[in-house]
C-alpha cells in the first residue's frame, strides 16, 4: 500500500509484490528439515530489507503530530518526545499521540512490543508533586523508568547524564585493568600494540 501511495512504477510494484509472496523459512540441521511459510516481515540481512523498512516506517515519522511532539527513529528504535507545561498535559498528549501510532501500526501490520517500550518523565522541577505518568500502548500501561538507553546513551529523568558518565567510567576502568594485565615487562602485548588499542 505504501508503494502505491508513493506512485511506484507498476512493474517495480509487481516485482516487489512477487518478492514478498510465497516465501518460506527453512531450517536444516543434521538430517532434520523444518519448513514454515512466512507471511510477514523482511528477510533479515537482505539487500532490500533496509530499503523496504525505510519506505514502510517513514510514514510513522510523518503522521499528523501536535507541534509539541517530536518523533525520532533510528532503524527500528523509536522515541516519542513530548513537551508540555504540566505533567498531566504531557500524559494526555502522549496518550493521544500513542493512539495515532497504534492505529498506524495496525493499518500497516506492525506490532510494537509494549513490554520493551518504556515511559519516562523528564523534569527539573524540585517541587513535590505526583511525578507518576500513565502512558498506554495496546491498552497496557507502560513501565515508567528513571533512566533508559537509547542508541548507546543512558538518558536520565533530569538530563544530567550522571548515569551515562558512571557507566562509561566503569567501562573504561575495566578496559584499563584488562590492558594492565596484558602489559608485563617480559611477556604480553608490546607497547606498540597497547598504544594502538
Amino acid at each position: 500500500m505504501t508503494l502505491q501511495k508513493l506512485k511506484c512504477p507498476k512493474k517495480l510494484y509487481k516485482l516487489t509484490k512477487s518478492y514478498f509472496s510465497e516465501r518460506k523459512a527453512i531450517l536444516r540441521t543434521n538430517n532434520i528439515r523444518i519448513e514454515k511459510e512466512v507471511s510477514r516481515g523482511c528477510p533479515q540481512g537482505s539487500c532490500c530489507g533496509r530499503v523496504f523498512w525505510n519506505i514502510q516506517f517513514n510514514a510513522i515519522l510523518n503522521l499528523d503530530y501536535e507541534k509539541q511532539i517530536k518523533m525520532v527513529a533510528y532503524a527500528d528504535d523509536v522515541m516519542l518526545a513530548v513537551k508540555a507545561e504540566s505533567i498531566r498535559e504531557a500524559e494526555n498528549l502522549t496518550n493521544i499521540e500513542m493512539g495515532k501510532i497504534i492505529k498506524w501500526a495496525k493499518n500497516n501490520k506492525i506490532n510494537f512490543n509494549e513490554n520493551k517500550s518504556k515511559a519516562m518523565l523528564i523534569t527539573r522541577r524540585k517541587r513535590k508533586e505526583n511525578k507518576k505518568i500513565a502512558v498506554y500502548m495496546n491498552n497496557k500501561r507502560l513501565e515508567q523508568v528513571q533512566t533508559f538507553r537509547y542508541l548507546g546513551i543512558i538518558i536520565d529523568s533530569k538530563i544530567n547524564f550522571k548515569e551515562h558518565i558512571l557507566y562509561i567510567s566503569q567501562k573504561c576502568t575495566k578496559l584499563i585493568h584488562a590492558l594492565s594485565k596484558s602489559a608485563k615487562l617480559k611477556w604480553g602485548l608490546s607497547y606498540k600494540a597497547l598504544h594502538t588499542i
